[in-house]
């Protein structure tokens, strides 16, 4: 598994940001409020689960928010114990 080739796109008319992840979509699904973004769910493709992809995925959806200048709150309980992992990302958004 290559994190670094691994790339998160925003589509923000579907609510969510994606992860191809051979051929296979991985998504953090997340709703507008209070002027924040609410990550209310992430999955990753069931065949690919246990393999670190979703710790992927939210790092690098973290890293898009940040780029694209939102604050967030993680809903999400698997989005939430990322966050709080890791230091670069407990103060950035809210859980």
């Amino acid at each position: 598994m290559k994190s670094e080739t691994l790339t998160v796109q925003h589509q923000p008319d579907q609510n969510r940001f994606v992860m191809d992840i051979e051929g296979q979509t991985a998504t953090v699904n997340y709703r507008h409020r209070d002027g924040k973004i609410w990550l209310v769910h992430s999955e990753v493709p069931l065949n690919l689960r246990g393999q670190g992809y979703g710790k992927i995925l939210v790092h690098k959806t973290f890293e898009k928010l940040t780029e694209e200048g939102y604050e967030a709150v993680s809903v999400c309980p698997f989005i939430r114990k990322v966050a709080a992992r890791s230091e670069r990302w407990k103060e950035v958004v809210e859980h």
